[in-house]
């Protein structure tokens, strides 16, 4: 695997894989090395992208090395305390803005190896496999975690870890959150219906996401429309007329929009526009017209303008609305249902 040069880490960086020696790792995973940092997964920092044990998630995340500890603290609950304030420091001299939105716990299963890199995790980023984000957004969020590598390692020059069985000053533990990836599918049921699976984790939702539809929520209401967001799940957001009565929102006659929202992320439209296609039609179909309700109108919204994607969106029958610095615009459709302009 290091030599190939197709695996889109930067120049001059290493991958190699890790499945296993004689029998299956219970959780195998692909390391990413800087080799100026650290080649040696036992006991210095690097990435990797670690599989659940279940084979259902895989996470990119910035680990430390757990196997040189392992053998110099025995006791099992110490070395994953250790670990776990090691990560907390590190992540705590990481950019703030960036670091933020890696701030999740993974989830790998319950074998002890597999509970050593969760707690050496210093940030992480999970995905469903069966739900891959777009090459583009993958290759993103690889650059992001270089990055974080990098400040990391810079870090941890200036720290020194814990001597053995000796206890560091007490400190405000790190509150992350859930790292389990959005597990959203639809499961075929039958020949004439099918299912829609929605697993008990939440969705990996950032703060940029949820200020976004609380923002629209309160500009969608000064024209005469109500946004909903409770008891849609997965739906991010729907509207329907001010005068709607909240009694019909079960109706099939009742006319509702459907509403995706999407950040950008470095600008990137393309990935933006295409996940909020992809969700749109798929709820339309498995949500409404799967249970004989009314098709919905469909709305993408997104944090910046999309450029030349509003026109595509417009031909695929969905309206597009997007915030500006001065408030909201958005394609002739949104125009003329009175939500832009």
């Amino acid at each position: 695997m290091a030599s190939r040069t197709d695996l889109g880490v930067l120049e001059g960086w290493e991958a190699a894989g890790y499945g296993g020696k004689g029998t299956a790792a219970v959780a195998p995973w692909v390391g990413v090395f800087d080799p100026k940092i650290n080649r040696d997964p036992k006991i210095g920092l690097y990435l990797a992208y670690i599989f659940s044990t279940d084979l259902k998630t895989v996470t990119l995340t910035l680990q430390q090395g757990v196997t040189d500890l392992e053998e110099k603290i025995r006791v099992r609950k110490v070395l994953l305390s250790h670990l776990e304030r090691q990560a907390d420091r590190l992540f705590a001299a990481l950019p703030a803005e960036l670091a933020e939105d890696w701030n999740y716990r993974p989830s790998f299963g319950w074998q002890e190896r597999p509970e050593a890199y969760e707690a050496a995790s210093v940030v992480a980023r999970p995905y469903d496999i069966s739900n891959l984000p777009a090459e583009d957004e993958l290759q993103q969020d690889l650059r992001a975690a270089e990055s974080l590598l990098r400040s990391a390692a810079e870090a941890e020059k200036g720290m020194r870890a814990v001597a053995e069985g000796e206890s560091d000053p007490v400190q405000p533990k790190r509150k992350r959150k859930a790292g389990a990836a959005p597990l959203i599918g639809f499961k075929p049921g039958n020949s004439s219906a099918y299912l829609v699976a929605i697993a008990a984790h939440e969705q990996l939702k950032s703060r940029k996401h949820e200020l976004l539809i609380k923002d629209f929520a309160t500009h969608i209401a000064q024209r005469d429309y109500e946004a909903r967001n409770q008891k849609i799940h997965p739906k991010d957001l729907t509207l329907h007329p001010a005068d709607a009565a909240a009694g019909d929102a079960g109706s099939v006659d009742l006319q509702e929009w459907l509403v995706e929202a999407k950040v950008l992320r470095n600008g990137n439209a393309a990935s933006a526009v295409r996940e909020a296609v992809g969700q749109l039609k798929e709820y339309s179909y498995f949500l409404y017209g799967e249970k004989g309700l009314k098709a919905p109108h469909l709305i993408a919204l997104f944090s910046e303008d999309i450029g030349v994607y509003a026109s595509y969106l417009e031909a695929e029958g969905i309206a597009a609305i997007w915030q500006t610095s001065e408030g909201w615009d958005g394609t002739v459709t949104a125009l003329a249902w009175g939500m832009v302009g």
